[in-house]
């Protein structure tokens, strides 16, 4: 089945074509920018070059038509026609409490969604801007909504509920939820699949470091704990997001920098993390350069980013009461060998060795610990839109069966 996996973000939208039945991309794109003076679109099929366009485009209704009539004039065996697609499978940030699996789109799922919006203010409305411009070119084939939250509805309650009054959670749903759960579930199953080992028993911990990042332990197979809450912005450092911060600091900061609300909000989301700590860059490869020509701050900025991720692996080897594997991805995870190192350096105690020839120079087997480690390291590549895609292929071909099929 072929299914489009769409990523609806507030001024951009990523998308991929996908063959489920071989798990094969056929077509990777983006249009950044939506609703600037000038937006920008990149597609690219397997096996050919990039092509990309400049453009007005004004929302999210006329980016999918740009990107539906893309995917169609390309002189390629690929796609012939939008007839081709048999699903469209949608990320959604954040389900609540309400979805705990994906679910086919209806309008109650979209009434749904929306009901969410104040606790996903900067995800959840994109995400349904998208959903509602697709189906309004794709109308007549099965829409599903897959839930970054999903995979963490097994955490449970001694770690999800925050030490706040118990009204507040009846009330508004207080609670940690999660995110990542696409790639948090996708590398824990790869990691069975590579080494035969069974979920049942089984203790892992996942790290997906990128410009956001968040790490969970896994137990059984099931998402036990994850450092992100009740929003994306608790846990680790991350490229522009604080992370874990003492609340009364911004009763301080409201009072000695009068700040609103919003100022509060876009401190900690948009001006904080590696952006904030070095004061030059939130992507982690331009940091690297500058902290290898001797720049302090750049390399307080990673020290701080390490040791936080550090704490966490270490706190959940505590909770799972030993650990299997640890498990890197990401932009982060997959692609810096220094990073890993040194969130890695001192675990010995924790029975934790990292094999340097091979962190630098991945094996086959994805293993990157020595023949000494009690624990196993992997660096194994996420696929969140194939998760996406193989969930709405399952669902839609649910949804057109008959009752007695």
């Amino acid at each position: 089945m072929k299914v489009l996996v769409l990523n609806c973000g507030s001024s951009s939208i990523k998308y991929q074509l996908i063959h489920t039945d071989d798990k094969e991309s056929l077509c990777t794109g983006i249009v950044e920018r939506i609703g600037a003076v000038t937006s920008i679109i990149r597609q690219e099929w397997k096996g050919e070059k990039e092509v990309k366009k400049t453009l007005v485009i004004e929302n999210h209704a006329s980016a999918l038509k740009i990107i539906m009539d893309l995917l169609v004039q390309a002189d390629n065996d690929h796609l012939q026609s939008l007839s081709e697609i048999e699903a469209v499978g949608h990320r959604v940030v954040h389900g609540g409490e309400t979805f705990k699996d994906s679910v086919l789109i209806d309008e109650d799922v979209e009434e749904a969604i929306q009901q969410a919006f104040d606790i996903a203010p900067l995800h959840n409305p994109p995400n349904l801007q998208g959903i509602r411009a697709a189906k309004s070119h794709l109308p007549d084939i099965p829409h599903v909504a897959v839930f970054d939250t999903a995979f963490h509805h097994s955490i449970p309650q001694h770690a999800f509920l925050y030490g706040i009054p118990n009204r507040l959670y009846r009330r508004y749903k207080i609670r940690r939820y999660g995110f990542h759960g696409t790639s948090h579930y996708y590398v824990s199953r790869q990691y069975h699949k590579l080494t035969g080992e069974p979920k049942k028993g089984s203790k892992v911990i996942t790290c997906h470091l990128g410009n956001g990042g968040s790490i969970t332990a896994i137990k059984d197979g099931n998402s036990y704990d994850t450092s992100m809450g009740f929003t994306p912005l608790e846990g680790l450092v991350m490229g522009t997001r604080s992370g874990d911060i003492d609340p009364s600091i911004l009763f301080y900061l409201i009072e000695k920098e009068e700040l609103s609300l919003a100022n509060v909000h876009a401190l900690l989301n948009k001006h904080s993390g590696l952006l904030g700590l070095s004061g030059y860059a939130a992507d982690m490869r331009e940091l690297l350069e500058e902290a290898a020509d001797g720049d302090r701050r750049c390399n307080e900025a990673i020290d701080v980013f390490c040791y936080r991720a550090k704490k966490y692996i270490g706190s959940y080897i505590a909770s799972l009461n030993g650990v299997d594997a640890i498990i890197f991805t990401g932009g982060i995870g997959e692609n810096a060998p220094q990073i890993r190192s040194k969130i890695l350096e001192n675990l010995d105690g924790l029975g934790v060795e990292v094999d340097e020839t091979k962190n630098q120079d991945i094996p086959e087997d994805k293993i990157i610990s020595s023949q000494q480690s009690k624990t196993k390291v992997f660096v194994i590549p996420t696929n969140e839109e194939l998760v996406i895609a193989i969930d709405a292929a399952k669902i839609a071909t649910a949804a057109r069966q008959t009752p007695w099929a």
